[in-house]
């Protein structure tokens, strides 16, 4: 069933129709750019999320970037990547392949179209034209009937009046006689014209029009068929990003199994791990005794191992034994592996005590080089300023140890290499040697010399390294030792990852124990106290109003040197924000000050 015949007489319903499917296809090609908009738009703002969250630092120099967890967000994120690159590959092809080609095909439907229906009002206007003059001469032919009639009848009249001349009735009949001859004609005419007329019409409804018609017709079928393969092309376009898709949200899958709990508790230990030794029993100072002058063993100032040892009057009774050695105390000096003095913790503190001194009389000696009160307390701990040194001596010993051997592993590595340049030189001398016209032997001396030296410094260097971490690695053991010493106490809570880092004096004065462990027994007052203690009164800040209040979110206790202990939901005053190790300094309402985890605090500053 064609159109031809079937609406041969819907000319206008079909011109109405042809244009509402043309505006269809005008309104899907303006759905696809709006939805390649919206995807492009996605995407935009896809990346921009994605950019967002990205890690800034680069994988190799971002700690937490060891972590699993890190490490799948980070996965998670390029994944999300991938999908926006895929929304903006979907938002290209529609924009392509739907709105550019069915824009095009759309104004070319338009002007098919138009030119057919002008093709058909021709026919019409010109089957119009023939209906004009069939009725004209139609009309033509009645009047002239009716003028021929009217003549006849005036012939017929005068020519039976007795009173008309004869002229007058000549006159009649040959006007009569024309009429008649004329009504002949306009009726030869009207038939000639009805006749073609009637062909025309013919060829109008059973010719002309029913292939204009069916032309209509082939074209909105192939405008609905190219319409239909836009939408097909819609989902097409989707079902190729869908298998890339796929991948990405398996990728996030992979991503979230990926996360290791116990990996990254391993991990952590790894970055953070000090190396310390936890702290032994707190002492027991007895104040009830009187100060005798006479050294003996009960005296001030002579513990049992016969070593002197000045304590202060009037003593909190707080315990010095803080793990992370913020305080700078003076030691005795040590000796380092590579045969030269350790530096001492604090370079104008006082001199070491001479032996076979009465303690008051190197407590008099030492006030005259020691200054009677420091300027702060943070000044004695470095101004939250660590000196980062060579042998990273500032670092607590386990970090101390892992950085060493990086760095003793990389010096190997570009020492490796350097002996690999010497080799590839040396083997290219031999060649301009045995071949002069490839080059001169003597361009390549510079090169070599300069690798020569390189090798050498390379090698101080991993000597160099090699002592330090000989150093490190016993004083690891050493604390490792007296940690295991102390197994027998109860563990205290483990401070924040970030702990502050011990003075080199500490470290130090562990080497020197391991050291000396062969000239005299170790124990544990040799190990953990110096030789006389560090007079607190004169190191102590001066007192300073709070900064600000915080709650003790969770209970600590506080076993360690420079500690105190809190419980959960006390109130504390704020004397000094953290600096960055993870600890702040606060003061109990009932009295006692001293330094809590940052993260058990929740802090409101003045």
């Amino acid at each position: 069933m064609d159109w031809g015949t079937e609406l041969w007489d819907q000319f206008e319903v079909l011109e109405r129709h042809t244009q509402w499917g043309l505006d269809l296809l005008d309104r899907y090609v303006k759905f696809v750019k709006e939805r390649t908009e919206v995807e492009q738009a996605y995407a935009k703002q896809l990346r921009n999320l994605v950019k967002k969250y990205l890690p800034k630092r680069p994988a190799k120099d971002d700690p937490e970037s060891k972590f699993s967890q890190q490490r799948s967000f980070v996965q998670i994120l390029q994944e999300v990547n991938d999908f926006a690159g895929q929304r903006e590959l979907v938002a290209e092809n529609l924009g392509v392949r739907v709105c550019l080609e069915l824009a095009k095909y759309s104004q070319e439907m338009k002007q098919e179209r138009k030119t057919h229906f002008q093709e058909g009002r021709r026919a019409q206007q010109q089957l119009e034209n023939g209906f004009k003059q069939l009725e004209n001469s139609k009309r033509k032919f009645e009047r002239d009937c009716r003028e021929a009639e009217k003549a006849a009848q005036t012939a017929e009249r005068l020519d039976q009046d007795i009173n008309a001349t004869k002229a007058d009735v000549e006159k009649a009949k040959q006007q009569a006689h024309l009429r008649s001859h004329m009504a002949e004609e306009s009726k030869n005419e009207y038939a000639a014209q009805l006749q073609r007329f009637n062909r025309d019409q013919a060829h109008f409804y059973f010719s002309q029009m029913p292939q204009i018609l069916d032309k209509l017709q082939d074209m909105d079928e192939r405008r609905a068929t190219h319409l239909g393969a836009g939408y097909g092309l819609l989902s097409e376009t989707e079902l190729q990003v869908v298998p890339i898709i796929a991948k990405c949200l398996e990728g996030m899958k992979v991503a979230a199994e990926a996360v290791d709990a116990k990996n990254d508790s391993q991990v952590l230990i790894e970055l953070h791990k000090s190396g310390f030794a936890r702290p032994g029993d707190v002492e027991f100072e007895d104040f009830s005794q009187p100060m005798n002058r006479v050294p003996s063993d009960s005296s001030l100032g002579t513990p049992s191992d016969g070593r002197p040892e000045l304590r202060g009057q009037g003593r909190s009774g707080r315990a010095k034994r803080w793990p992370f050695g913020k305080k700078n105390k003076p030691r005795p000096l040590s000796l380092s592996p590579l045969g030269g003095p350790l530096p001492s913790a604090l370079p104008n503190g006082p001199p070491s005590p001479r032996p076979g001194l009465d303690p008051l009389a190197i407590l008099s000696e030492i006030s005259k080089s020691v200054k009677p009160r420091l300027a702060s307390f943070r000044s004695l701990r470095g101004s939250r300023g660590t000196v980062v040194t060579e042998d990273f001596s500032h670092l607590p010993p386990e970090q101390q140890r892992k950085r060493l051997q990086q760095q003793l592993e990389e010096r190997n590595r570009e020492l490796q290499k350097e002996v690999d340049q010497r080799e590839a030189l040396k083997k290219m001398k031999d060649v301009y040697e045995k071949t002069p016209q490839m080059g001169d032997p003597a361009s390549l001396e510079p090169q070599i010399t300069e690798t020569l030296n390189n090798i050498e410094r390379l090698k101080s260097d991993v000597q160099k390294y090699e002592a330090w971490l000989a150093e490190a690695e016993s004083r690891v053991l050493s604390n490792r030792g007296r940690g295991d010493s102390l197994g027998r106490h109860t563990r205290p809570p483990d401070p924040p990852a970030s702990a502050p880092p011990p003075d080199s004096g500490s470290n130090n004065n562990g080497s020197q124990d391991n050291k000396e462990s062969s000239e005299e027994p170790p124990s544990e007052e040799g190990h953990d106290a110096p030789i006389y203690t560090e007079f607190d009164e004169d190191f102590e800040e001066e007192p300073t109003s709070p900064i600000g209040h915080c709650v003790a979110i969770y209970h600590f206790e506080g076993c360690s040197e420079g500690t105190i202990s809190m419980a959960e939901g006390e109130n504390l005053s704020l004397m000094e924000e953290d600096k960055g190790d993870g600890w702040t300094r606060v003061r109990r309402k009932q009295g006692g000050e001293g330094y809590v985890p940052t993260s058990y605090l929740r802090v409101t500053l003045n």
